[in-house]
């Protein structure tokens, strides 16, 4: 999905991101309601942060579309309102109004009779297409609009075939008809228009193959027969079209091809569209270059075997094969002069009469395959170079040609990419090896072997060889040895077969390439073993390797085109297990684990920069020592609030596997990299209440402080964990930590983290309503904070006073330490403690029956929280803003506060605030009722 402002290409974020642009553009101006945006995202299964995205994904197309406006300045182009968001666009200012305004004028040209005229409004319709529609564009909304325009478009180019025929222009409508029937064999539609223009333009015996072809695929796809309009079709053609036999006599072509698998199971998707694209339905040639590509042991070899035989009566002339040993360990890679050489003796060739040159042998072989249909199977391909003289071959010749590598920068080329199997593929794969009985025995064990085979052909061949030869076994025994990482490569092994062995070569390749990049790619694999996360960018791969970001990024694109890494989401990159244990296999090897710091040291200071740029007013945990920091390890760059918070939340399960793999490890160094990084997801655990993850790692830091004797981390890990259990209302336990906290602070007479110890008590104390010993550590903070000049540390002790004083009674106590606090906040810019206090001095002002001011503030607070992302806040002031309008009258503002609330706090998953969000929608309601 793209964008154009004033000429210039629009950046319109990651996929989730334009698919909420689809959703507000389809069509633009109209009103969406936030719910509808999370349906149109996720469907009935929407993660708990999914109105928080939205959030954040609007926020970044404002961004894209209105890149100078400033930052408190509404948005001109994506403006929102209590209904939802609306796209401020005209219809014609997108692809899909211009299509359809243009298909609406041509069915008034086609109505009027105007055939030039309907011909050219169909070509300005088609000419807006460029590939797939909202192609990568997750999301339900995203995947029906895709159907409905794809739809659209078969329509409209059938109909402009239809135009043309009628204008007598068979011959340009021959090509695209001709490709669309490749690419929709079983539109009986297209076929019917197609033999029309094949028999206009004198070619009946190829509309009638057309037909013949038409019944084959619907008997064997669909079972049924071809519909009444293209029978018609047939028969009219078949009343004007004389019989004229040929005869043709030719010398026995060769059939080198290995015999068929005939236990081989799988693959009918990339089977239909491989026979589709050497046995074009149309009778017409293949393409020159036809290649399978694929990671090691994903059945690249016995997929082409299989369909070159399933193909190879198109090819009568005969077929070529063989094996050129670009990833067979030891043995030396076949030449191009070497392979023509057999080629030619098979074509007839005296042994004598091959030239030595290659260039001569490669203008011999283009005469000898002169006018002939021949099939060429080329078997482990090393990359382009290696069969590049074979590539002149004459029109009617198709190279097929399986390899590890990418070669979609080959001329004409149509390449096939192989993934893992789909999981029941895959099951079939182990019951034909391992017997059908003894997996439907067991689906369990049969799914747990699957996915520790990876879905890789390989792998599960070879599993399946070892349950045959031990049918004592039941599935459940290779499931437990192969759930040990350590072991799971040597029990991947049978006879000559090895799941190593294949990537071994892979590697070897790459390491022994004249090509440096090919080189620091392997390296770049080694490294990835080092470092137990998901997946990687660029910015890791970089640290890791001590080389500047493009140069990484280049490694890690060769990678993915040896099929070592998978693109899995924009920027990033990630192994399959089976990939990701060989390259911990390869760590091991390392002469240093310096890289893994470095990569430590990104994540931290990527995840400190992040937090901070969120919120510049939060106090960030005071990190460990990172150790020596090489000039070369940089953070991720984040731009603003919202990018910064977009950053964390993408990578949060990034930088809590590296945190966790760091505290785990005995090297002093690593664990305290590993304590930086969870102390930098601090502030983003808790304004997202991942309560869960912030006790867990917290937990693991206090370990390691233990471990260490660090009294510094050991504070600031029992602060976070006791934040972690206050947000779970786990106060007791809580209470414990803080007091610790307290203690451990005074001893080290660290003032700062005293008076923040006694801040939070004093918020403990006020969820557990001793609204005294609030007022008691607050006053103590308010000092401590006072005179050592932390502002942030006064305003939060004034924020607990105005509550204590609140809750006790004191309205005019209250109403000074709380506007205090606000005056200040508003100073410094805070706008977590601006939300804060304007949200106290909002429910304050309700308490008294001052409705219109409780409304003012909670109203300027929720503007806060949603700028800051806490979704807590957001909630606190949605609920009170919903109490004050139904005061004032206003019920339907309440509805559309409170209703906001419920989906929020459902969200959170706080049963609390779900049941005050209920008992304030049902008194809305009864409000709603009344006259």
């Amino acid at each position: 999905m793209t964008g154009l402002r004033d000429g210039t290409n629009l950046h319109l974020g990651p996929p989730r991101q334009q698919a909420v642009m689809a959703v507000l553009a389809s069509p633009p101006g109209r009103m969406v309601p936030l719910s509808q945006l999370v349906d149109a995202l996720w469907g009935d299964g929407p993660p708990p942060s999914a109105a928080q995205s939205v959030y954040l994904y609007v926020a970044g197309l404002r961004r894209a579309l209105e890149p100078d406006r400033g930052r408190h300045k509404h948005s001109a182009l994506l403006a929102r309102t209590a209904a939802g968001y609306a796209l401020r666009l005209h219809r014609l200012q997108t692809d899909v109004g211009a299509f359809a305004d243009h298909l609406d004028a041509s069915r008034r040209s086609q109505e009027s009779g105007d055939l030039a005229g309907e011909l050219f409004c169909l070509d300005q319709a088609l000419r807006l297409w460029n590939g797939q529609a909202l192609a990568g564009v997750p999301g339900p909304f995203a995947e029906a609009e895709r159907a409905r325009l794809h739809e659209g478009r078969l329509v409209a180019l059938e109909r402009r075939a239809e135009v043309l025929l009628s204008l007598s222009q068979p011959k340009e409508a021959l090509p695209f008809l001709q490709d669309l029937t490749r690419q929709h064999p079983l539109r009986e539609k297209v076929r019917e228009l197609l033999m029309l223009a094949l028999h206009r333009c004198d070619r009946q015996a190829e509309a009638l193959e057309v037909f013949e072809e038409g019944r084959r695929v619907l008997s064997e796809e669909l079972g049924v027969d071809p519909g009444p309009g293209l029978r018609a079709c047939h028969q009219r053609i078949l009343r004007l079209t004389a019989e004229r036999p040929t005869v043709e006599t030719r010398l026995p072509p060769p059939r080198q091809l290995p015999s068929d698998l005939i236990g081989f199971v799988g693959r009918l998707e990339e089977t239909v569209r491989l026979r589709a694209v050497l046995a074009p339905p149309d009778g017409a040639a293949p393409p020159p270059l036809v290649v399978v590509s694929g990671a090691p042991g994903v059945g690249k070899s016995a997929l082409a075997v299989r369909i070159a035989h399933q193909v190879k009566e198109r090819f009568p002339d005969g077929q070529l094969f063989v094996h050129l040993r670009g990833a067979t360990p030891g043995v030396p890679r076949l030449s191009a002069q070497d392979v023509l050489g057999r080629f030619l003796r098979a074509l007839g060739v005296p042994a004598e009469a091959v030239p030595s040159d290659v260039d001569e042998a490669a203008a011999l072989w283009r005469s000898r395959l002169h006018a002939k249909r021949m099939l060429v199977l080329l078997d482990d391909a090393v990359d382009l170079g290696q069969i590049q003289p074979l590539l002149s071959a004459p029109h009617g010749t198709c190279l097929l040609v399986t390899s590890r590598e990418s070669m979609v920068a080959g001329d004409d080329c149509v390449q096939q990419l192989l993934s893992r199997m789909p999981h029941d593929e895959a099951v079939a794969v182990l019951a034909k090896l391992a017997g059908a009985d003894r997996v439907a025995a067991d689906p369990g064990a049969a799914a747990g072997l699957v996915r520790l085979c990876d879905g890789l052909p390989l792998a599960l061949r070879i599993a399946g060889a070892r349950l045959a030869d031990r049918p004592d076994w039941p599935l459940s025994a290779l499931v437990a040895r192969l759930r040990d990482e350590r072991e799971r490569l040597h029990e991947l092994a049978a006879g000559d077969l090895a799941v190593r062995s294949s990537l071994s070569a892979s590697w070897q390749s790459l390491r022994g390439s004249a090509r440096p990049s090919s080189r620091l790619a392997a390296h770049a694999l080694a490294l990835l073993g080092l470092l137990h996360v998901h997946d990687i960018t660029a910015e890791v791969a970089g640290a890791l390797l001590g080389t500047p970001v493009p140069e990484a990024e280049r490694a890690l694109e060769r990678l993915v085109d040896a099929h070592l890494l998978d693109r899995n989401r924009l920027d990033h990159y990630q192994p399959h297990d089976l990939v990701r244990l060989y390259a911990t296999e390869l760590a091991g090897r390392l002469p240093s684990r310096e890289p893994l710091r470095d990569a430590l040291r990104y994540f931290t200071l990527s995840a400190q920069h992040a937090s901070r740029v969120r919120d510049p007013h939060r106090v960030q945990p005071a990190a460990p020592d990172l150790g020596f920091c090489p000039s070369s390890v940089l953070p991720h760059q984040v731009s603003g609030a919202d990018e910064a918070a977009a950053w964390l939340a993408e990578e949060a399960a990034n930088l809590t596997a590296a945190a966790t793999q760091a505290m785990a490890d005995a090297d002093p160094e690593i664990a305290r990299l590993g304590v930086a990084i969870a102390f930098g997801l601090m502030w983003h655990q808790r304004f997202n209440f991942l309560e869960t993850d912030l006790v867990s790692l917290n937990k693991q830091a206090l370990k390691v402080s233990r471990r260490l004797d660090d009294e510094a981390m050991a504070a600031e890990a029992l602060g976070h964990v006791a934040g972690g259990l206050q947000a779970q209302m786990q106060l007791d336990e809580a209470a414990v930590y803080l007091e610790r906290q307290l203690a451990l602070c005074a001893k080290r007479e660290d003032l700062f983290g005293e008076q923040r110890a006694l801040g939070n008590l004093a918020n403990l104390h006020v969820h557990r309503r001793r609204y005294d010993r609030v007022l008691y550590y607050a006053e103590r903070q308010l000092g401590i904070a006072r005179q050592i000049s932390s502002g942030v540390g006064v305003r939060y002790a004034l924020i607990m006073k105005g509550t204590a004083h609140q809750e006790l009674g004191s309205v005019r106590e209250a109403a000074q330490a709380l506007t205090e606090a606000l005056d200040d906040a508003e100073r410094a810019g805070d706008l977590t403690h601006q939300g804060t206090a304007a949200t106290l001095l909002g429910e304050l002002r309700l308490r008294n029956d001052d409705p219109k001011a409780a409304r003012y503030h909670l109203a300027a607070a929720l503007a806060q929280f949603r700028t800051t992302g806490y979704r807590i806040g957001q909630l606190r002031c949605l609920i009170w803003l919903s109490q004050a309008c139904r005061q004032l009258d206003r019920p339907d503002e309440a509805l559309d506060h409170i209703s906001e609330a419920i989906t929020l706090a459902e969200q959170l998953g706080n049963e609390e605030w779900v049941r005050q969000a209920r008992a304030e929608s049902q008194e809305v309601h009864q409000a709603r009722k009344r006259p």
